[in-house]
């Protein structure tokens, strides 16, 4: 006969199917909600083919997504993005993707557009909606008091502060730190950047913990999430649209007349030409980032007049410095193999010093291929997962310009830049600053336990690349490390500067109905990472348009 179960058996069992179930469901991936904004976005095979709107928004990206949302309000509008949906991709989506995205490029549909300066340096644009703020590092910090004085435009600060902090609200988080950001933080106050300032958004002198736009689960926050706070009845977004040009017409028969923007060109997926017209007192606002506004401003017949004629393109309007004053900040530093595992992080902590130069630092598990037949290694998989940890230096400015000229008159090929990294002599100054305090870093005793130990009791770091040279007093050997090691942090800007393209309410001199609202607008790289600020550029431009055109006429 069966012996009935007692009390006690039955409360363990209970016990451990309820710990069973927690163990569970916290293991389970945190799903997101289907973003809002996706029900107003459509392929652009599916948009008619000609409309009719109050702002027409070439470019889905970090501004134009801000910028879009606040017109809204008001006006009818319409995005339109060349790349497509980032939502759902995992790649862009996680932290642990942020490499991936950018290695796994091609030619006209990879959420990243991979290109190449004249120098050698490899970088990329956004191609998908969210713009570079879903490929980035998801880093957050304000711009610097000195980009207010400075970048030509008369800020409302007021109004600059209430953008900001509109942001924040719907995309910026605090991050948790873990070792390798931890023992950086701790590395940067010995070495005397100084004071430690905590979490903040500001830029302060001294040693911060920034936003991020990862929140607690990992999970990316992207401008585009900024189009949830659009009216949905009163906005289109289009993607895979890529415009061809900006429709130019004067509007009187008198010559001296101003031209004036009245639509856009653009094609779908399949290669259809739709247009897009603007209503009375429209206007069509670029945001296709430093890249793709001065190039789509040179296709559409605004630039110098003998280099588009050269192209045969019909000139509009002679602006000589479209794709002038083009800047990117070098990025220069070192990755070491530590003797651990280490999570992946991105920018969360930032060593901002008063010479120019500002300390970031990431980790990331790289897989490097084995080779294919390995005697000493018995692995189920032919990739080896190794951490690499990296700490590298921005620095402010840059005071060295480049510029921007056409590959072809097909608006999908990359433009050629060149940036003259280093040009300047007090950018070449700031960058051997700021490799003098990474140094003074590495030699911190809170960087100790990410040194390995010899046959002869000696620790010392393993690098990756190039290490900093041995006598960092050495000014001449310094200069020739930044050279030899620069690259870029992805923060290139201008090709389209107020005072010289736009004017300090980002219309484009001579042309009514046309502004640009992005990065190329600027002479000078807000604070340790722009996108914070590009953001808040356009609610910021939305809000005085929304203004201005609702005061008296």
């Amino acid at each position: 006969m069966a012996r009935p179960l007692s009390l006690c058996f039955l409360l363990h069992v209970v016990f451990f199917w309820v710990l069973l179930r927690a163990a569970l469901s916290s293991a389970r991936p945190h799903t997101q909600e289907e973003p809002l904004y996706l029900k107003f976005v459509s392929n652009a095979t599916d948009f008619p083919m000609e409309d009719y709107y109050d702002y027409i928004i070439i470019g889905g990206g970090t501004a134009g997504c801000p910028l879009a949302a606040t017109l809204s309000q008001s006006y009818r509008v319409l995005v339109l993005e060349r790349g497509g949906i980032g939502y759902g991709n995992p790649n862009l989506m996680s932290q642990e993707g942020f490499i991936r995205t950018l290695m796994e490029v091609d030619t006209f549909h990879s959420p990243a557009q991979a290109f190449t300066s004249e120098e050698g340096v490899p970088s990329a644009r956004g191609r998908v909606l969210g713009g570079s703020s879903a490929i980035n590092a998801g880093f957050y910090s304000r711009a610097d008091t000195y980009f207010f004085h400075n970048s030509g435009v008369e800020w409302d600060l007021r109004a600059v502060n209430t953008s900001y902090a509109w942001i924040e609200k719907a995309v910026v988080f605090r991050p948790k730190l873990r070792s390798w950001q931890s023992i950086v933080r701790d590395g940067l106050l010995e070495a005397g950047v100084n004071p430690s300032n905590g979490f903040t958004f500001d830029h302060m002198v001294g040693t911060k913990i920034g936003g991020s736009t990862f929140d607690k689960f990992g999970r990316r926050h992207t401008s585009a999430d900024l189009l949830s706070y659009a009216k949905p009845s009163n906005i289109r977004v289009g993607v895979h649209a890529s415009v061809e040009r900006v429709l130019l017409a004067s509007t009187s028969a008198n010559p001296g007349q101003k031209i004036s923007a009245i639509g856009v060109v653009y094609r779908d997926q399949v290669g259809r030409y739709h247009h897009a017209m603007v209503r009375d007192h429209g206007e069509v606002i670029l945001s296709a980032g430093a890249i793709g506004s001065p190039q789509l401003l040179l296709l559409s017949g605004v630039g110098p007049r003998p280099y588009l004629s050269y192209w045969g393109i019909p000139v509009a309007r002679h602006l000589p410095y479209v794709g002038q004053f083009l800047y990117d900040n070098p990025r220069n530093g070192i990755s070491i193999v530590p003797p651990m595992p280490l999570e992946h992080s991105l920018i969360q902590v930032v060593g901002i010093t008063e010479s120019g130069a500002y300390i970031e630092a990431a980790s990331n598990v790289i897989p490097f291929a084995s080779p294919a037949r390995a005697v000493f290694l018995h692995t189920p998989s032919s990739l080896l997962n190794v951490t690499v940890a990296t700490l590298m230096g921005k620095i402010a400015g840059p005071l060295s310009r480049g510029s921007l000229r056409l590959a072809s008159t097909d608006v999908r090929i990359n433009p050629i830049v060149r940036f003259n990294y280093f040009s300047n002599p007090a950018d070449l100054e700031r960058c051997i600053s700021g490799t003098r305090t990474i140094g003074e870093v590495l030699r911190s005793h809170s960087l100790d336990y990410f040194k390995f130990r010899d046959w002869y009791g000696n620790r010392e770091f393993r690098y990756v690349g190039p290490p900093l040279p041995a006598d960092l007093s050495n000014n001449a050997q310094m200069a020739e490390h930044c050279r030899q090691t620069v690259t870029t942090i992805w923060h290139y800007h201008g090709g389209c500067v107020v005072g010289k393209v736009v004017d300090k309410e980002f219309r484009v001199l001579g042309v009514n109905a046309l502004r640009i609202v992005d990065g190329s607008t600027l002479n000078i790289s807000p604070g340790t990472n722009p996108q914070a600020t590009l953001m808040m550029l356009g609610r910021y431009v939305g809000l005085k348009m929304r203004k201005e055109r609702s005061g008296p006429k």
